[in-house]
């Protein structure tokens, strides 16, 4: 049971108005793309949006962010605790509240959550990844599982729903594909940052990768960027891109009013390749992303996937 000290217990929490607002100027601090993509989405769905992404926020801020040198393995314990308090209808903090909120209007499961704060547990002892294999499950447990989180709330067609040739295993084909979306959206995030990543020490590219295209660990962690990178590069860059294909394949089987806001998140993400490929494959000294005017052409396309696929 999580022990809090008696002053957080007495104090009062924001309203569940306030906590909402938190949220939304959270998202939109520190994800203008995915925020740009939720305003798209009707109120209710996007207030729920919004306290997930919070928390996924606050959970990977644990390793990475200003006081993660602080972070134990016991943190994390306190901090899935937390969550347990959480999913027991009892906020600790403002933010809480919103994710309270939002447990109690969509049918979320706290595994995601759980497996979530594993992925953080890999980045307490591991920086660097040998196969592929490995890096997906990393992958799958830091984003992938947002797939899982968000998916009760985006909603399903009903129309999907209810046809008699739509299996169970279809439907399961299909949140299969939102959890390919999520490893997508954090290849992407890989890729874009590996001159961050690198500062830190650390890799997230695989090491048979980097065999296979004759580069060393020395040199990504100099920046070297030459033809073997960029190969390497383009070889990364084609596998995300096959996650956002498949992924693609379960767009149409979600709600008609959450579509267009997806559709929107996976081109402007998608579209970091683009940056990155623009930029000559140099991650090391120049920061690959999406210019506004860009971002604004991506919306009518989107708007018309949303209703034709």
């Amino acid at each position: 049971m999580l022990q809090l000290p008696k002053l957080q217990r007495m104090r009062n929490l924001a309203s569940t108005e306030e906590a909402y607002e938190q949220c939304r100027q959270i998202t939109a601090k520190h994800s203008k793309t995915f925020y740009l993509g939720t305003l798209l989405m009707p109120p209710e769905k996007r207030q729920g949006i919004w306290a997930i992404y919070n928390w996924c926020r606050r959970t990977d801020e644990l390793v990475d962010g200003a006081q993660a040198c602080f972070t134990t393995p016991e943190t994390l314990d306190l901090w899935e605790q937390q969550l347990e308090s959480v999913f027991a209808g009892c906020p600790i903090d403002d933010t809480d509240v919103a994710l309270v909120d939002t447990l109690g209007r969509f049918p979320i499961e706290i595994q995601p959550f759980r497996d979530m704060i594993a992925g953080q547990r890999m980045d307490l002892y591991r920086s660097r990844y040998e196969t592929f294999e490995e890096l997906k499950l990393y992958c799958y447990r830091v984003a992938g599982t947002v797939g899982l989180m968000t998916s009760p709330v985006l909603g399903f067609d009903e129309r999907y729903q209810t046809a008699p040739w739509n299996t169970p295993e279809e439907k399961a084909l299909v949140i299969e594909q939102a959890i390919k979306l999520g490893i997508a959206k954090q290849l992407t995030n890989i890729l874009r940052d590996v001159g961050e990543d690198a500062q830190r020490g650390r890799i997230y590219l695989p090491l048979e990768d980097l065999a296979l295209f004759d580069y060393t660990e020395e040199e990504l962690l100099k920046g070297v960027v030459d033809e073997r990178w960029r190969e390497l590069m383009r070889f990364e860059i084609q596998r995300a891109r096959k996650f956002y294909t498949e992924a693609e394949k379960g767009v149409g089987a979600l709600s008609i009013d959450a579509r267009w806001a997806v559709w929107a998140a996976l081109m402007l993400y998608r579209g970091i390749f683009e940056a990155i490929e623009r930029n000559d494959y140099d991650v090391f000294a120049r920061r690959a992303f999406v210019p506004k005017w860009r971002k604004l052409t991506y919306l009518p396309v989107a708007w018309l996937r949303a209703q034709a696929l």
